[in-house]
């Protein structure tokens, strides 16, 4: 059966040409020629293989500033859509998959694997497992919301044309209604005229959870069901999924996330949740409509719809007048009215979630004992299952902050009684922190803030507020405090004592808060036996990590360690450190959770997850994992309904196969001569990665050779691009350090000093052949060089090659000949490792690339072409950074 009537080729063809007509009409037949010369002779180019640049420069240094504005609209405008046609086809293979019956990595084969395990051991798999994806609100997302809405109009016209049966008047109204939306695209401003404030961001990130995710998590646990019950294992599933975010609450490096921020966060979220649940029961008044003479209400649900009546009297007298015979409606109508008083004045609200789900259950109980099963399976589990995944938080949030703030604080505060916080060294802290957690008596009065500084009296209100939240919103809502740049033990237990004054931790009994060291540095990773150890073995510390069930959440910075470090280096000390981690945990007999602070490009930890989950050192996966999700990764992965579907299912076939895996082999088993391998290549690749940046000069060549300097001053998030006013690699966060070397097609975060270890290996003695036997047989060597090829394909070293021309000759001499080189050896070593001919050995992959980067081409020469300026009219600074939006449009990648 044919499930679609159109293809990619067909989706990109059209649409180019529908906005080739709008460029005409909007614009003129010159500056529709402009482009299309600059198109036809970038494709011509590739196709040869020439990489000469002239006859496309020649046609850009003609076009004056306006016709220079309507190339970058027109290029970026197409990778807007392009991308949109790509997504369709990747929706394509989904269905094509689902109909076959055997999706790549598709709940499918999970549960097959569960079945050969055993029932009981499938069911201690999955009641380990809990995959927590968490929203950050990382500036690297450069499409405008208005731009965003506008596209997923396009797309859904496109799923029309794809999988409906239209009649030749109905495809022409929808390829008008294209036509519409993409001159409406047209005439739309590409560029924002402001910075997004917190609040925008966390309204970003709350869309895809109430938009998509909402509908979509009912469908993913019925599709597992069902694929558990195929194999004969028990289909009741606990909760495998729960939505976490950053946004509005992580305050790292970001001064506008204030407490009214978090505040006004938290209550939009439980406002849309409940709305949410509020329509989806009303909409159960019209399913259950059983005469109640015909059918025997239980003994559970009567005993509910009987506490109801006790609890909201006039209600249930209103609704047994308009409901006489039919007591599904008035419990129904009952539970409506309870979701209203959560947030009312009045009594008789739902205390919690949980409330909300046990009526659903003893409905969907009820329903099943009627001989209504299949009334329960198709219009109320799924709401159970949604109530359950993002119960009243909708998300529930992470607070965060640097650990430098929260120790000026203490230093502040504590001065002022006459206590030389500052001055203590680690040792003195520890010990006068773990004996403040344990007083009975509180030492600060947060809410006096009066004569401190800006950071102390931000801090102090956070965690008086902190308290406030949790009173409000629930525990639940608002439960994490992730502590960046932790490098001490006291860092952590200074944070459990400000929990401790705002009464969000009562020790030795209570605790509301788990607090996470973010382990980034190597300083940190090296010294994790030195920092947990130390924390574990702490009374105070001990008995609050008691009070969480024993869980120690640890999240790895995947960013800053890749910067400081190199790709490869930093790759292998995450390994080898996340293997450290779990044996301290062990040896202390705490479950970890490892929370991976991954961005969306390979630099950044990104790349496909379910191999990264598979890649995990065995000792490390205990079921429970979190992970960020960021920028144009969330819009990419969560914007369509069934794209969001088969990441959750490829999310938990991979974790869930993690987990088995290290249920029957605790500890993964790799050769030393592998160890040895990655050892000394790692060594070598860090030494090398560090020349390259303190080579003298480094700096400047990076601010000659990318748009960095556009970047900083890009309205792409609230969050400042640097630390501070300081001018270094060190300080620049690691979202610009990214996004501006794969602006200039140069992704040396993604593969530079790889070639440059695994050759020292080699030098050393070492084989091809066991770095072969590495790649077919070691999920993480084979994860990251897979990542390497990937960064290495985007990289295009002739485009680079002209940016590199903007900077000094003698530092394009000392630097680039250096990336250069190392590109160069790196694209054969992989090659070499992984027995293809290309890169990427072909695949929807290649054809994307082969696809994208003609039309790359035009914008790349005329930001470099614009960079060379030294001085740029408003018109030429609004063309540059619109070129920067559509080589992220084209490349797919930012930071």
């Amino acid at each position: 059966m044919r499930l679609y009537h159109r293809d990619v080729q067909q989706d990109v063809r059209e649409l180019g040409t529908i906005l080739g007509e709008v460029l005409g009409e909007q614009r003129s037949s010159d500056a529709f020629e402009t482009v299309e010369a600059l198109r036809t002779d970038a494709i011509d180019n590739r196709a040869a293989d020439a990489y000469d640049w002239q006859q496309l420069s020649d046609t850009l240094a003609r076009a004056d500033e306006e016709r220079s504005l309507v190339v970058a609209r027109a290029f970026t405008t197409y990778f807007e859509l392009i991308n949109l046609a790509e997504e369709r086809e990747r929706i394509r293979a989904v269905r094509e998959q689902s109909q076959a019956g055997v999706p790549d990595d598709g709940l499918e084969e999970m549960a097959e694997e569960l079945a050969e395990a055993g029932e009981e051991t499938a069911r201690q798999v999955l009641d380990d497992v809990l995959i927590q994806p968490t929203f950050t609100a990382h500036p690297t997302e450069a499409r405008r919301k208005t731009v965003k809405a506008k596209l997923r109009s396009v797309a859904a016209d496109l799923e029309t044309l794809d999988e409906r049966l239209l009649t030749d008047k109905e495809t022409s109204q929808v390829t008008r209604d294209v036509r519409a939306e993409v001159t409406s695209l047209w005439q739309t401003p590409q560029i924002r005229d402001r910075k997004p404030e917190p609040f925008d961001e966390a309204l970003n990130v709350q869309w895809y959870l109430e938009n998509v995710l909402f509908d979509v998590v009912g469908e993913f646990y019925e599709e597992l069901e069902s694929a558990l019950d195929d194999h004969g294992l028990d289909a009741s599933v606990p909760q495998l999924l729960a939505f976490r975010s950053w946004a509005g609450s992580d305050r790292d490096g970001n001064p506008y996330v204030t407490p009214d921020v978090t505040t006004k966060t938290l209550d939009r979220q439980r406002r849309a949740v409940l709305e949410h649940y509020r329509e989806e029961v009303a909409g159960l008044t019209g399913v259950l409509s059983q005469d109640g003479g015909q059918i025997e209400v239980g003994e559970a649900l009567a005993a509910s719809l009987a506490a109801d009546r006790e609890r909201l009297p006039s209600v249930a007298e209103s609704l047994e007048e308009r409901y006489p015979t039919e007591p599904y409606r008035q419990k129904l109508g009952l539970m409506i009215e309870r979701i209203r008083r959560i947030e009312d004045p009045r009594s008789g609200g739902y205390d919690d979630a949980a409330g909300l789900r046990d009526d659903l259950e003893a409905l969907a109980s009820d329903l099943r004992a009627n001989d209504a099963a299949i009334v329960a399976e198709t219009h109320v589990d799924p709401l159970i299952r949604t109530v359950e995944t993002f119960g009243f938080s909708l998300a529930s949030l992470d607070l965060r902050d640097h650990q430098e703030n929260h120790t000026e604080t203490l230093a502040e505060v504590l001065d002022r009684q006459g206590t030389d916080y500052a001055g203590m060294n680690e040792a003195e802290r520890v010990e006068f922190l773990t004996d403040a957690i344990l007083a009975d008596h509180s030492l600060l009065d947060l809410a006096d803030t009066a004569d401190l500084s800006d950071t102390a009296a931000r801090v102090l209100t956070r965690f008086d507020r902190l308290a406030d939240w949790q009173r409000e919103f629930g525990a639940d809502a608002i439960d994490t405090y992730c502590i960046s740049m932790c490098e001490e033990p006291s860092h952590v237990l200074e944070v459990l004592f400000l929990a401790s004054e705002a009464g969000v931790v009562d020790a030795p009994t209570y605790s509301g808060l788990d607090v996470v060291p973010l382990l980034e540095t190597e300083y940190a990773l090296s010294g994790a036996r030195r920092i947990m150890g130390t924390l574990f073995e702490n009374e105070a510390y001990g008995a609050a990590l008691a009070a969480r069930d024993g869980v120690q959440e640890i999240m790895l910075g995947y960013s800053d360690s890749n910067k400081e470090s190199g790709y490869l280096a930093a790759q292998w000390s995450l390994y080898r450190n996340q293997k450290r981690l779990a044996a301290i945990c062990e040896d202390f007999d705490v479950e970890l959770r490892l929370f991976h602070g991954r961005g969306g490009s390979i630099s950044r930890g990104g790349g496909p997850m379910n191999d990264a989950m598979l890649a995990l050192p065995n000792e490390t996966v205990t079921g429970q994992i979190k992970f960020t999700e960021q920028g144009e990764a969330i819009a990419e992965k969560y914007a369509d309904p069934r794209i969001a579907e088969r990441e959750l299912e490829q999310m938990v076939n991979a974790q869930v196969r993690a987990r088995l895996d290290a249920t029957e082999n605790p500890t993964e088993s790799v050769e030393e001569e592998w160890v040895t391998a990655m050892e000394t290549a790692a060594d070598a690749a860090r030494e090398s990665y560090r020349d390259l940046l303190e080579t003298d000069g480094f700096v400047r060549f990076f601010e000659q050779a990318t748009p960095i300097t556009v970047i900083e001053d890009l309205n792409l998030g609230s969050r400042p691009a640097s630390r501070s006013d300081e001018r270094s690699v060190e300080d620049l966060r690691a979202i610009p350090w990214v996004f501006s070397w794969t602006q200039a097609r140069c992704i040396i975060t993604g593969w530079y000093s790889l070639a440059t270890g695994l050759q020292t290996y080699l030098d050393d003695g070492g084989s091809l052949d066991v770095l072969r036997e590495m790649y077919d047989e070691w999920p993480f060597f084979r994860t990251m060089i897979d990542n390497a090829a990937l960064a290495l394909a985007r990289t295009d070293m002739a485009i680079a090659t002209r940016y590199a021309d903007l900077a000094d000759e003698d530092l394009q001499r000392r630097v680039f000949g250096s990336i250069a080189d190392e590109y160069d050896a790196a694209s054969s070593l992989v090659k070499r490792i992984t027995g293809r001919e290309t890169l990427l050995g072909g695949g929807w992959l290649e054809e994307s690339l082969e696809r994208r980067n003609p039309y790359v081409d035009p914008l790349n020469l005329l930001q470099a072409r614009l960079l060379e300026k030294d001085e740029r009219t408003d018109l030429e600074e609004r063309t540059l950074r619109l070129t920067v939006k559509g080589i992220a449009a084209g490349m797919k990648n930012t930071g």
